[in-house]
C-alpha cells in the first residue's frame, strides 16, 4: 500500500473539528488507511487549495461543492461527490414567524424584514431567499433581507447567523426569519425562542448538504477512504462515538440531484461576502 497518507481538507467553523478528524485519523490507520487533514479558515481556500493539488479530496459544504464543480468545469476537469452523511440528505429550511402575528402567507411578508443567516448560508440564506421568489415575494425588492453575517466563510456551518436572525424575530426587530429545519426545536431547547412563541409560516422543498469531493486524479486511495466509511458502524461502541462527533448514523454514496435549488439561488442571488 502507498505510504504516502490520503489527505483531507476540512474547514474549522468549530474547535471540535479537531477532535472529529483526530478520531478519524486513528480510525483509518487502525485499518491501514495513512491519513492526515488540514483545516481551512473558510470554503473558498479550501477549494482553491484542492483544485491546486495540496489536497486530496475535500469535507464539502453545499455550496463549495458548487463551486469545486463548477471550476473545475472552468479547468476542463471533474469533480465527484463520493460520500455524504444520512444527515446530509432530504433537508428542508423554514421561515419562521411569531406565533401571534397576522402574517399567514409568504404574499404577506411584502413591505416586512425577513432576516437570514449569513450570505453564503445555503440553508439560512440562499435556499430560503429562492423559495420565497419562487412563492412570489421577491427578496430585496418586496421585503428587506436582514442579514447576519457571522463568520463569513464558513457557509452557515456555524449556527451564529441562524441564531441571531431568531433572537431578532423573538425581540420584534423583524417580521420573519429563515433557519434550518432542524435548528427550529434547538433554539426553543437551548432558549433562544421560548417554547410556543415561533411557527413555521413556510417550508422549502427538499435539499442535501455536505459532502466528500473528489477531483479527477485523486489517488486510489479513495476508494479505500469510502469502504471504510460505508463499513462503519453505529452498532460497533467505537465507532459510535466517531458518528456521534460527525452527526450522523450511516455513511452514503454521495450524490448530487439534492443540490438543484442551490444552483439556482446561487445564479440569482450570488454569495456575496461583506
Amino acid at each position: 500500500m502507498n505510504s504516502e497518507p490520503l489527505v483531507l481538507g476540512a474547514v474549522a467553523y468549530d474547535p471540535k473539528v479537531v477532535t472529529i478528524w483526530d478520531g478519524f485519523r486513528a480510525h483509518f490507520k487502525q485499518h491501514g488507511l495513512p491519513f492526515d487533514f488540514v483545516l481551512y479558515e473558510n470554503y473558498e481556500r479550501q477549494v482553491a487549495a484542492h483544485l491546486a493539488g495540496h489536497i486530496n479530496l475535500a469535507w464539502n459544504s453545499p455550496l463549495a461543492w458548487i463551486q469545486a464543480d463548477r471550476e473545475a468545469k472552468r479547468l476542463g476537469r471533474s469533480a465527484r461527490a463520493v460520500a455524504m452523511r444520512d444527515s446530509d440528505c432530504d433537508l428542508t429550511s423554514v421561515v419562521l414567524v411569531r406565533a401571534d402575528t397576522a402574517i399567514a402567507a409568504p404574499a404577506d411578508l411584502k413591505g416586512k424584514k425577513v432576516a437570514v443567516g449569513a450570505a453564503d448560508s445555503p440553508q439560512a440564506t440562499l435556499i430560503p431567499l429562492l423559495h420565497l421568489a419562487d412563492a412570489g415575494v421577491e427578496p430585496y425588492r418586496d421585503f428587506e433581507v436582514i442579514r447576519h453575517d457571522v463568520l463569513l466563510g464558513k457557509h452557515g456551518d456555524h449556527v451564529g447567523g441562524e441564531r441571531e436572525a431568531v433572537k431578532a424575530l423573538v425581540a420584534g426587530a423583524v417580521d420573519a426569519a429563515c433557519i434550518i429545519g432542524s435548528n427550529h426545536l434547538l433554539f426553543t431547547q437551548e432558549g433562544t425562542a421560548p417554547p410556543g412563541s415561533l411557527r413555521v409560516l413556510t417550508e422549502t422543498a427538499l435539499y442535501d448538504h455536505c459532502n466528500f469531493t473528489v477531483l479527477d486524479g485523486a489517488p486510489s486511495s479513495v476508494d479505500r477512504f469510502c469502504e471504510l466509511l460505508f463499513a462503519m458502524s453505529y452498532d460497533d461502541p467505537t465507532v459510535r462515538r466517531l458518528l456521534d462527533l460527525e452527526g450522523l448514523k450511516v455513511w452514503k454514496p454521495g450524490r448530487v440531484e439534492g443540490y438543484a435549488a442551490l444552483e439556482r439561488a446561487l445564479d440569482r442571488f450570488g454569495a456575496g461576502r461583506a
